[in-house]
Formats: structure tokens, sequence, C-alpha cells
């Protein structure tokens, strides 16, 4: 992507809360925007995100009341896009570094070498431990998919006011596994964005 195009996706994107009802997202462009979207960096390539589409009316009517006081962008996006961060991520490893291998990204034996020490490092972390882990990766998930549905011509907003004690349960998912981490709202604006006034570097930046 050529800088200029970058920097037009970048300054563009901004959080609308009401959407075109009528503006639909296929499953298969979708798919395509979170396939690109996990592009993202993760600790240890480890991608814990873990992502559910409510796109359908029955379950944005089930997701309603959890979504608190973000109604608008449940009941007008084009789907809430909710993300959890996987607590056992590690057991995706031997796939993930099965197609390091497959791909020709690293041979069998780095391959072993590093989930040999990986695995039992990650099976005995502490659960504040891989909280962080999780929430640190699936927010830069987060951010890459909002970049992306932009460059698609989709506007987003990212919630984090939601009933996370039950949402999980709700979409049929383990709590004790799946930790929430954001909603966001995807679809084609239909009320204009706020500009909002952001610091400049040298009020959060210094050199060392």
């Amino acid at each position: 992507m050529e800088k200029q195009l970058f920097d037009d996706v970048l300054k563009a994107r901004k959080s609308v809360k009401v959407y075109d009802k009528d503006v639909k997202i296929s499953h298969e462009e979708m798919d395509e925007m979170l396939e690109k979207a996990a592009l993202a960096p993760s600790s240890i390539n480890m991608q814990p995100w873990r992502v559910v589409v409510v796109d359908s009316e029955a379950g944005k009517e089930k997701l309603r009341p959890i979504v608190q006081f973000n109604t608008r962008q449940n009941d007008t996006s084009a789907a809430m896009v909710v993300i959890f961060g996987d607590l056992k991520n590690y057991e995706y490893g031997e796939q993930i570094y099965q197609g390091n291998v497959d791909k020709g990204y690293m041979p069998k034996e780095t391959k072993e070498d590093l989930l040999s020490k990986f695995i039992p490092f990650y099976k005995g972390l502490s659960l504040p431990q891989m909280t962080s882990i999780v929430n640190i990766d699936c927010s830069l998930f987060a951010m890459q998919f909002m970049l992306v549905a932009k460059a698609h011509g989709y506007d987003t907003n990212p919630i984090g006011g939601f009933d996370k004690e039950n949402i999980a349960e709700v979409l049929g998912l383990d709590s004790n596994r799946y930790l929430p981490i954001m909603i966001v709202a995807v679809g084609k604006a239909d009320q204009e964005a706020h500009h909002t006034y952001r610091l400049a570097p040298d009020a959060f930046r210094r050199y060392f």
C-alpha cells in the first residue's frame, strides 16, 4: 500500500455510533477482513484472538442487553465483531508452528526446539500474566481490523463498555477460557463522526 493511501485510511478512521441499517457485509468479505487483521503481531505468534461475528437479527437480539449503553451500534451496524482472548491459546501452538514448517518459514528442528520451550512456559503462566498477554495481542488485532475495515470502505467503533461477566455464555463460549476483550461495531456510517483533538507528539513523547 502506498504511503498516501495508508495515510488516507489512517486519517479517515473515526469512531461511528450510528450506521446505515441497509448495509450488510457478506461472510466472504468479513472473512477477508479478518484474515488481514490476523496479520497483527502476537506474543510468540500464538494468535490468541477468537472472534464471534454477530450479524443476524437473532444474534443481535441476544447481544442487545449485553452491550449496555451501546445499543445504537448493535441495532444499526452490519455486524458486531466480538473479540475474545483464548487463555489456552498454546493449544494451537503445534498447528501454528507446523504451519511455519509446511510453508518453509522454519525448519522442523527449530519448530520442535521452540515449542519445547514456549508451551511449558505458557502453561506455567499465572492467570494475570496470561490475561495481560491476550489483552495486548487482541487489542493489536482489533486496531488492525478497524484499519482494514476502513480500507474496505467501512466504519467502525471499538466498544469496551459491555457486560464482560456474561457475554461469553450468551455467545456459547466457555467463560473460564475465553476472555472478552472488545467489541468492534462495523458498517457504513449513517451519521458523520465527530472530529477529535489529538495531542501533538511533544505532549506525550520524550527522547532519551
